[in-house]
């Protein structure tokens, strides 16, 4: 069980992260909620999904999902640095202010990225006759609770910020790509 636990904050690590990217473009209830739901639901059902493609996919998709997370967050952060820098340059010709925030689209390819690697999880839990319901449960109440410690970090530093969140937010984003990609998380 403690290996299981340790596995869980490994994986969750990363959510915090994004979490705090997405925080500082400010927090309400709603996006509490979708962060929480989108990530939760990812980081539970990929090891979920894992096992059930089975381990001859294990050895080809280990290689490559670490490569796949990241380029889709790297990809993510550079279009949040995209919107920021125009939200900002909207403001400087007094064009009418656009809300700022994640789109639900964006946090889906957030969630889905920083889920893959849950993916080689479930082939590794698989293989060691963990229990997968409880491993998903164990593992998604732990990313769900590091996202909200995340976003709310994430909204104090975007309060201190001000305009400048969202180019924050997509550094965060950018960082934590790489990161995955390098092999750190």
């Amino acid at each position: 069980m403690t290996a299981l636990f340790l596995v869980a904050i490994s994986l969750g690590l990363s959510n915090f992260a994004a979490s705090v990217g997405i925080g500082v473009t400010g927090v309400d209830a709603r996006t509490r909620l979708r962060v929480g739901l989108i990530f939760g639901l990812f980081e539970t059902g990929m090891p979920i999904v894992g096992v059930l493609l089975g381990h001859s996919l294990a050895d080809t998709l280990g290689h490559a999902a670490r490569w796949i997370g990241a380029g889709l967050l790297i990809a993510t952060g550079l279009y949040a640095l995209v919107q920021a820098v125009r939200d900002m340059r909207g403001k400087e010709t007094d064009e009418p202010e656009t809300p700022t925030g994640q789109s639900t689209g964006r946090m889906l390819v957030t969630g889905l990225a920083l889920s893959v690697d849950n993916l080689v999880v479930g082939f590794a839990l698989g293989a060691d006759h963990v229990s997968v319901p409880l491993a998903a449960i164990v593992i998604g109440v732990v990313s769900v609770a590091l996202s909200l410690l995340g976003l709310e970090l994430g909204d104090r530093i975007g309060t201190r910020a001000g305009d400048r969140g969202g180019l924050i937010g997509g550094i965060v984003l950018i960082g934590v790509g790489i990161a995955i990609a390098a092999g750190v998380s």
